[in-house]
């Protein structure tokens, strides 16, 4: 530790996988290209006639239900509201092929994260064969070609494994329920379409402020560690973190079951209710 009170985080790690040399330059890199490929935040009010928030949100519930199905990995799972969002943000669609085009970026997320992806046949079963395969791999074309094939996007997920890594620097041993409530508030946000107007790297900081407070009240939640490796004080979180607190706490009664389902696990209650944090000024 050095004499402002911030640890390395890196300097642990020998295991090349973790690629502790580059870390910081490859964070800088991610924390800089998230404004390039984020949606818009009102494509519903200035685009979409025909689809809406809620709509959008019954998807990604739905495909929450999908990915734990096929056993998908995490990053699988924000990559596909990534481009879910991002294709709507310049692109009017019609209610009856939401559906086709959620399942459609979920294959293509799948290709790029997933070591086996499921087949294009196994993604139009999951929709009771609403579509057909020829009707998928169009508008598989149709995404990719909107998008670039600019598939490497700094999601929440990205970010949130580097911070829970900060977070529990300080850990002789590491919090697997830290870990699980980060990762669950952070899983929340997918379903808010009102969330799209915060940075990943914000929402994935301010999980993890709120995932410290709730397990412990008898410390500050943020440190120097911390604010150095996310690049947000305290102060610039109030507002996310209120947010993500509402959701916690599911104070306006969101009735989409599928995150809440996946996460209630009988040794870690990740439902738990926080104390109110109060900021200081």
């Amino acid at each position: 530790m050095d004499n402002v009170g911030i640890m390395d985080i890196d300097s642990k790690h020998k295991d090349p996988l973790m690629c502790s040399m580059y870390a910081p330059d490859i964070y800088r890199n991610l924390h800089a290209t998230e404004f390039d490929r984020r949606p818009s935040g009102d494509y519903m009010e200035k685009l979409q006639q025909d689809i809406n928030p809620g709509m959008r949100g019954i998807l990604i519930d739905w495909l929450v239900e999908v990915s734990e199905e096929y056993r998908l990995v995490p990053d699988t799972l924000y990559l596909t509201v990534n481009l879910l969002d991002r294709f709507l943000s310049e692109n009017y669609i019609e209610k009856q092929k939401l559906q086709l085009l959620g399942v459609t970026c979920m294959l293509i997320a799948s290709k790029y994260e997933e070591i086996c992806a499921p087949r294009v046949e196994e993604f139009c079963f999951i929709t009771d064969n609403t579509y057909t395969k020829e009707e998928v791999v169009k508008m598989e074309s149709r995404v990719l070609n909107f998008l670039g094939f600019q598939l490497s996007v700094p999601t929440t997920k990205k970010f949130l494994r580097r911070f829970i890594q900060a977070a529990q620097v300080s850990y002789e041993v590491p919090s697997v329920e830290l870990e699980f409530l980060a990762n669950y508030l952070a899983e929340l946000t997918l379903t808010e379409y009102s969330l799209l107007e915060f940075l990943p790297s914000l929402v994935a900081a301010s999980a993890v402020f709120l995932a410290r407070w709730t397990l412990d009240q008898s410390d500050h939640p943020w440190n120097s560690t911390l604010e150095h490796y996310t690049n947000y004080k305290a102060s610039e979180m109030k507002i996310t973190v209120l947010v993500l607190q509402d959701l916690q706490l599911n104070t306006h009664g969101c009735k989409l079951p599928a995150i809440r389902e996946k996460y209630k696990q009988s040794k870690v209650n990740l439902l738990r209710h926080p104390f109110p944090f109060t900021f200081a000024p």
